[in-house]
This record gives structure tokens, C-alpha cells and sequence, in this order.
């Protein structure tokens, strides 16, 4: 008989870093955390990463995840954007491992397939199956809680995956 999992899933960003905390018992799933964590724009980047990695971690000892599942990177345009989302991924993957956490990497086409069966489903369906999944009457206001709780779901898939979990 399986054990009940705790994922903390993870939307990174380095002004909002979105979480998402479930517990799964085989394919049924309790919401049991979900918000962002923010940054003030114009403090200098490295104080910006030390405040996502102790947010971070933070959740990691409240909540003791047995695995933390975070959304690789995909960005098309803003190279500026994707370095700085880059480097949070970076703290954000640093305190993992510093806190002895299993990880696992998804990707935005991963989390979409896993959740809807289509690789080109848009935001609205992803959230729709978060609803639905979580048994919440609504989407999380801010998209990264949203998208961070989607991860985690789709994690739901890897957990099993992992040798130490």
C-alpha cells in the first residue's frame, strides 16, 4: 500500500515565485498549501535570490516535501527575463539540495499533457484541471500559485519515479 506524498511544486521567478504544496495518495490529491512569495523590484538581484532561497526553504522545513518538482525554463524572446528566472531557479535548485530534497524538472509541455492530455492546451484548461484535480472552487488569483500547484500535480506522476521517495 502506497504512502501519502507531500510535493511542493514550484513556479520560479525572481519578483513572483509561485508554490504549490499537495499531498497524493496514489492518484488522489489534497491542496494543502498555495501562494507566491515576492521580491521588491529595484533591490539589487542577489538580495532578491537570498529572499527566494530562504522563502524556499522555508517551505521545505515546514512542510517537509518528499520531492520538489520545479518548471524548467522555456522563454522564446526577453533574454534578460529568462536569465534572472535562471538565477532564481538556480537558488531555488541550490536550497534544494542543500536541504536534502529529492527534485524533479518539468516542463511547461510536460505539465500540460499530464493535466489535460493535450501539449497545446492553453492556461484556462491547465487551471481548469487544478480546480477540478484539487477539488478548489476556483483557480488560485495569481497564475504562478496556480501554475506552482499544477506542477506539483503533474509531479504526482513522477513521485513513484524517484528511488528514495
Amino acid at each position: 500500500m502506497s504512502r501519502t506524498k507531500t510535493i511542493l511544486g514550484i513556479d520560479p521567478g525572481y519578483s513572483r515565485c509561485g508554490f504549490g504544496v499537495i499531498e497524493a495518495h496514489g492518484q488522489d490529491i489534497v491542496v494543502k498549501d498555495f501562494g507566491v512569495a515576492t521580491t521588491e523590484a529595484g533591490i539589487e538581484l542577489g538580495v532578491r535570490l537570498s529572499e527566494i532561497a530562504r522563502d524556499v526553504e522555508e517551505l521545505i522545513n515546514l512542510h517537509k516535501p518528499d520531492l520538489v518538482a520545479i518548471e524548467k525554463l522555456f522563454f522564446t524572446t526577453n533574454a534578460k527575463t529568462a536569465m534572472a528566472v535562471a538565477e532564481a531557479r538556480g537558488a531555488i535548485l541550490l536550497t534544494c539540495a542543500r536541504c536534502n530534497a529529492d527534485i524533479v524538472e518539468i516542463t511547461p509541455n510536460q505539465v500540460k499533457v499530464a493535466l489535460t492530455g493535450d501539449g497545446r492546451a492553453d492556461k484556462r484548461a491547465v487551471q481548469e484541471m487544478v480546480i477540478r484535480l484539487g477539488n478548489l472552487t476556483s483557480a488560485p488569483k495569481l497564475d504562478d500559485a496556480a501554475d506552482a500547484l499544477a506542477i506539483a500535480m503533474t509531479a504526482v506522476g513522477f513521485v513513484n519515479l524517484k528511488k528514495n521517495i
